[in-house]
């Protein structure tokens, strides 16, 4: 599977639902073109999920297929019944820096490690049935600094040219860690430059 431009990677966000004799899991993708991502899918689910009996993990943070950089956690569950499977089934998924999570609530009825392995790797591929996917585009990391009072329109900015936070801090300024793609570059510098009066900052990381 190849897409013009790049490879595939998941356009937005997908969930997926089932009950498994009284166990209900909830399988989510998304993008991660990094661990950070990963781990920050992981986090929202965990605190939107607080309740959940597992919350199992997997990623690969790199081109379809690629080992150099994957993770993966059965948080819980007998050893190798979630988390490699999942991963397994990502890196046959064709598709690159995707991270999947699946939230289990325990429904009483235990699975064994046959019907465990089943239900994580089921769940990843139910949901790569629904994934849409687009071309990876290449990305610049950026360090963004600015003032306080342009805070909202760095944000609109980026959201308007689809740069994707990786890290902020606060000080007397705001900085900021992006990944912006490279065409979109210039433009940004510009629009910045213009909605900042000069002051904010930028250079590539």
């Amino acid at each position: 599977m190849t897409l013009s431009g790049g490879y595939p990677i998941p356009a937005r966000p997908v969930r997926v639902e089932e009950v498994i004799q009284r166990s209900r899991f909830l399988t989510a993708l998304a993008h991660a073109p990094t661990p950070e991502a990963a781990h920050h899918l992981l986090q929202s689910l965990r605190d939107e999920h607080p309740d959940a009996t597992h919350h199992c993990w997997a990623f690969v943070a790199g081109p379809p297929g690629s080992t150099a950089s994957i993770g993966m956690s059965d948080d819980g569950e007998p050893h190798g019944t979630a988390g490699r499977p999942m991963l397994t089934t990502l890196l046959h998924s064709g598709v690159g820096e995707i991270a999947a999570v699946c939230v289990r609530w325990y429904g009483g009825t235990k699975l064994g490690t046959g019907g465990l392995s089943r239900a994580y790797s089921g769940g990843v591929k139910a949901a790569l049935e629904q994934l849409e996917v687009e071309a990876r585009v290449e990305r610049a990391r950026l360090e963004i600094v600015v003032g306080y009072p342009h805070v909202d329109g760095l944000q609109r900015l980026l959201d308007e040219l689809d740069g994707l936070q990786v890290d902020e801090r606060y000080g007397g300024d705001v900085r900021y860690v992006v990944d912006l793609p490279e065409m979109h570059v210039p433009a940004f510098e510009r629009a910045l430059a213009d909605l900042s009066q000069g002051q904010g900052r930028v250079r590539r990381c």
